[in-house]
């Protein structure tokens, strides 16, 4: 026991585990996975691990996410034939965005199945299952009760989540080393009057247990892990140092699962807690809320890094916010979690305190004084900042340094000034982003109709952030259909917005929505010059009865390379434009309404000859665009083409008018 504890207690020892894990992590990391799926199966046979509203979680020969039309009241552990839809999980086509083909490779998810049928085999036998699936059935569907007992956060809205984010407190509502420390206080608390070994035994067999029945993230097993390692150091008198015991942990984390790694929640989790574990001697104060502000400005310190690479955000009142989040959810919150399991009674008031948790949290969100967006850099310059924060805490003065490097970083869109065109893969839709002399202007925004799903959330508001973008100058929206005008008003709630345009036809009802949001809303009448940086922009087309006749077109003249924006205009706005003017020849043209036949005439093509033709159209859309006749007209004229639904998102430099490859 002696030489054990001599070992244990050596520096050299971790040093020592790390220098043999770290080659394994990265090998198991290297290693590229091959699919035992394809395309042609149709019909396959599993269990039911996980359900997320019309999504199942299927293990089977490898896991699976499956859609469906409807729950039918599977439970966890069922086991079921589906028969659907495979489709591999595509990879994210525009650059700087989230990877959702990533996210899940990381959970060995690699095909979705739209599921057309499905048959229940057998229900579940498993205790496991049984005694999870009871668990979820006491949380009554409430989206919190999921988030703090078992770590489940997709029922609380996307706007609230965001909201959380940008607020700076989301990771208060994962499951982390905050709660294992309440619920283990708690539990030995109960056990008081037992012996101190068998005491941390129970606990850490609960722990043990309720990590199970958790979504087992890495920031819970790095709690539990801590808490039982712990737990061992204090009753067998190791005296192991608590930052030597978290190296430990870091590694059964990773060996558990080495994707964690990429894991924003491992990287804030850890993080910050070895930073406060290295720094404990300095958060000591006898009054709690200077404590807590130190803590909340160490961690948002840490975090920097973290929250620039991965949301090109901080909101630096989040450091006052968790003065007051910290102990409404982990002393008020989370402990009433645990009870209004037990005793449903207490259920309004719970939902009482979590609407007013919600509500605050929106409310401070409209506040973006102190919110600062900062364009995404080479991961080397994410490097510098880490070095930089550890010689912060080494010694004060190295803070100016980090403010040098926050104050470059938040400036640097004004040196890089790239002078770019952007046709961005929002589906089947247009929206065009136009970057130049630090000017930004957008041509259509995209939109799903009759649907709240926003995928200017996942594209273009994000890519934004990604440049550094703060503001969008103008707004050309070229007509008042759904997939082009529709997520204006999410746009402009999100972002400032100083000019928008709208074609000279009657408004229509999408357009006058937009009225409600903003009072710099103007017609473009033909002839009308604008300009967006060093481009400038003539409006070619007039009123028509139809609205995609009456569709904007944009001629952009940027030195001596033209660009033409057809939005949806069609062969008869074509014939108008080519009657009244001298069109010249055309450098990139945007093909008009996503290649329909009812756009892209011979007589377009015959005049203007593009070098090069985009063609903006959503994977396997119902209206079958493009039509095979513009592809033909395009082959025919030697045009070489481009399309959104096959490439993702095309970026062209405006100096050139060549694409940019990714």
């Amino acid at each position: 026991m002696l030489r054990l504890r001599k070992i244990l207690l050596s520096n050299y020892t971790y040093i020592f585990f790390l220098i043999i894990f770290i080659p394994i992590i990265i090998l198991r990391l290297s290693i590229n996975y091959k699919s035992i799926y394809n395309i042609n199966t149709h019909r396959v046979e599993g269990i039911i691990y996980k359900i997320e509203d019309n999504k199942i979680y299927l293990k089977s020969k490898e896991n699976l996410l499956c859609y469906l039309k409807d729950n039918n009241n599977y439970k966890l552990g069922d086991k079921v034939i589906l028969i659907g839809e495979f489709k591999k999980v595509e990879k994210q086509k525009t650059k700087n965005l989230f990877d959702y083909q990533k996210y899940l490779s990381y959970k060995h998810i690699y095909y979705e199945v739209f599921v057309e049928d499905i048959k229940l085999i057998s229900n579940n036998k498993n205790i496991y299952y049984k005694i999870k699936q009871l668990i979820i059935d006491l949380l009554d569907n409430n989206p919190y009760l999921h988030t703090f007992i078992i770590g489940d956060k997709t029922k609380i809205s996307k706007e609230v989540l965001t909201s959380y984010q940008e607020n700076g407190i989301s990771h208060l509502f994962a499951i982390s080393g905050m709660h294992i420390t309440l619920l283990s206080g708690l539990i030995l608390k109960l056990l008081k009057k037992i012996e101190e070994n068998k005491r941390y035994l129970i606990t850490s067999i609960f722990l043990i247990i309720y990590l199970l029945i958790c979504n087992p993230s890495a920031s819970i097993i790095r709690g539990v892990l801590f808490f039982i390692l712990f737990s061992i150091n204090k009753i067998y008198y190791f005296y192991i140092k608590p930052t030597n015991i978290f190296i430990v942990v870091v590694i059964i984390t990773l060996m558990i699962n080495p994707y964690y790694i990429y894991d924003v929640g491992f990287l804030y989790s850890f993080s910050i807690s070895l930073s406060l574990l290295i720094l404990s001697n300095k958060l000591s104060s006898s009054n709690y809320f200077i404590s807590l502000l130190k803590v909340s400005i160490i961690s948002f310190i840490v975090s920097l890094p973290i929250s620039l690479y991965n949301f090109n955000e901080i909101n630096i009142l989040g450091i006052i916010y968790n003065l007051f989040y910290v102990p409404f959810i982990s002393i008020i919150i989370f402990p009433l979690s645990l009870i209004v399991l037990i005793y449903k009674p207490l259920l309004p008031l719970y939902n009482l305190l979590t609407s007013i948790l919600e509500n605050t949290s929106l409310l401070l969100n409209k506040i973006k004084i102190f919110t600062f967006i900062f364009p995404r850099l080479p991961i080397l310059f994410y490097l510098i900042y880490i070095i930089i924060i550890i010689l912060v805490f080494t010694n004060n003065k190295y803070i100016i340094l980090l403010i040098l490097l926050l104050t470059i970083h938040y400036l640097s869109p004004l040196v890089l000034n790239n002078e770019i065109i952007e046709v961005l893969d929002i589906g089947q839709g247009d929206s065009i982003l136009i970057r130049s002399n630090n000017k930004t202007c957008l041509i259509d925004t995209g939109g799903v109709a009759n649907s709240t799903y926003h995928i200017s959330n996942q594209v273009t508001l994000p890519l934004l952030k990604a440049y550094g973008i703060k503001r969008i100058d103008k707004m050309y929206l070229t007509h008042g259909d759904y997939d082009h005008l529709g997520e204006a008003i999410n746009i402009i709630k999100n972002i400032k917005v100083d000019s928008i345009y709208i074609n000279s036809n009657r408004i229509n009802y999408n357009e006058k929505q937009l009225f409600k949001y903003s009072n710099n809303i103007k017609k473009l009448k033909e002839g009308t010059i604008t300009t967006c940086g060093k481009m400038t922009l003539y409006e070619l087309n007039k009123s028509f009865n139809d609205e995609n006749d009456s569709s904007l077109v944009l001629l952009g003249i940027y030195n001596n390379k033209t660009y033409l924006f057809a939005g949806d205009a069609s062969i008869k706005t074509e014939e108008y434009i080519l009657n009244n003017y001298d069109l010249p020849h055309i450098d990139v043209l945007k093909v008009g309404h996503h290649g329909s036949k009812t756009s892209t005439s011979n007589n377009l093509l015959d005049v203007t000859r593009p070098s090069l033709a985009i063609i903006s159209v959503g994977k396997d859309n119902k209206f079958n665009h493009p039509n095979k006749e513009v592809i033909d007209k395009l082959r025919y004229y030697k045009i070489p083409y481009q399309r959104t639904d096959r490439v993702g998102t095309i970026t062209i430099n405006l100096k050139n008018a060549q694409i940019i490859e990714k």
